[in-house]
């Protein structure tokens, strides 16, 4: 299936790196409650990774993120040289459309170097009792048979649809060898939602046995919502309540 081309006067993604990606890249993009965010923000200190990497975005408001006066890149890649797999940290806010293009541009990097998965850790924010606190997968038909089959209580989102980068994702994992998995959890407005953070990171834990110790994020939330207070205004300025309330069901 070809794919139209970029417009060239539009918003640019592209991924420099220092090393070779692992064979899986976990992934966390700034959304609603940023459980995400903030559960890929907690692997990356709990596996104690390095920055490997980041992707330039050209033609987009960007932001520049700081701590102690030190600025950093707004999305960033993170690896190790014992560990198989690499974190994607996106703290940029990326609107439906240009998070197409954002899609585009990392799995062209994944094929470029060989990365055979690609799975992205993400909050919704729909109507939910106590009963749905838990992560549901929407996964290629590769990615399922490969990390879905045995063993694992990640049930299937029944129905509805994805946007932007999440989209873009899947639907070049439909089209390619590169199996795509995106596993979703239930958010609330507070943000970062803390249990949902906790539900995605036993869930990556689970699938691709880190060896994490979630139990500690409480505490280390309290550091993420200080560091996310602006960023997780800014989003729930564009993303009004109940905005993808019909999107998963």
């Amino acid at each position: 299936m070809s794919r139209q081309p970029a417009d060239p006067t539009g918003p640019r993604f592209s991924v420099e790196h220092d090393s070779q990606p692992g064979d899986a890249v976990i992934a966390g993009f700034s959304s609603f409650g940023l459980a995400g965010l903030t559960a890929v923000d907690y692997l990356v200190d709990d596996l104690d990774l390095e920055e490997t990497g980041h992707v330039r975005i050209d033609g987009l408001p960007s932001i520049t993120p700081f701590t102690k006066g030190t600025p950093r890149h707004p999305i960033r890649l993170y690896s190790a040289p014992d560990l198989d797999l690499t974190v994607l940290i996106a703290e940029q806010f990326v609107p439906p459309m240009p998070g197409e293009l954002l899609a585009d541009a990392l799995l062209d990097w994944t094929e470029a170097n060989g990365t055979e998965e690609i799975a992205v850790l993400a909050g919704v924010p729909v109507a939910h009792g106590p009963d749905a606190h838990r992560t549901f997968h929407v996964a290629t038909e590769d990615y399922r048979a490969a990390r879905l089959i045995d063993g694992t209580d990640v049930p299937p989102m029944e129905s509805g649809f994805l946007d932007g980068a999440n989209a873009g994702l899947l639907e070049r994992g439909l089209e390619s060898p590169l199996g795509v998995g995106v596993f979703v959890t239930p958010v609330h407005a507070q943000a970062p939602d803390v249990d949902a953070a906790v539900r995605l990171v036993d869930t990556a834990n689970a699938i691709y046995e880190l060896g994490v110790d979630a139990a500690p994020l409480e505490a280390f939330a309290e550091e993420i919502r200080r560091r996310y207070e602006d960023l997780a205004e800014r989003i729930e300025e564009r993303e009004p309540e109940g905005s993808y309330d019909r999107m998963y069901m």
